[in-house]
């Protein structure tokens, strides 16, 4: 994991799910790997969607997705840390892609929500993939 993300998760932690760079935005998502089975956790953009989350796997625009992407495919109940009040809690999620229309429309509210998605969706040639995590 990169400095910078453990910075991320460190201060989302220690300060109940505020960051300062984002807000309230972000998500810790635990997953395990795809093949090795070892769990991870990525701070991630979210937006709430009802009794749910949407994440995208934009990768900042790289030409291939995420590794976290692949171990959604292959392992679909995940937990989330969110901001609740002045603290974190955890919530068992099932992690659901979507496609073609749903997907459509849960990324323009990735764009609408920040500039950067645009330019990520610019950057790269591939279909960034978005997932709805829905609460177990």
């Amino acid at each position: 994991m990169s400095d910078f993300n453990q910075s991320v998760i460190d201060t989302f932690r220690s300060h109940g799910g505020v960051v300062p760079q984002f807000g309230r935005a972000l998500v810790l998502l635990h997953h395990r790997g795809a093949r090795s089975g070892v769990e991870r956790v990525s701070p991630l953009a979210a937006i709430g969607d009802g009794d749910a989350w949407l994440i995208a796997a934009s990768k900042a625009g790289a030409p291939d997705h995420p590794a976290w992407f692949h171990n959604l495919l292959a392992h679909p109940d995940v937990e989330i840390e969110i901001p609740d009040a002045d603290t974190v809690s955890t919530v068992p999620v099932r992690a659901v892609r979507l496609h073609g229309a749903d997907r459509d429309a849960a990324w323009q509210r990735f764009t609408a929500m920040s500039a950067g998605f645009a330019e990520y969706e610019r950057k790269t040639t591939r279909v960034i993939p978005v997932f709805r995590l829905e609460r177990r």
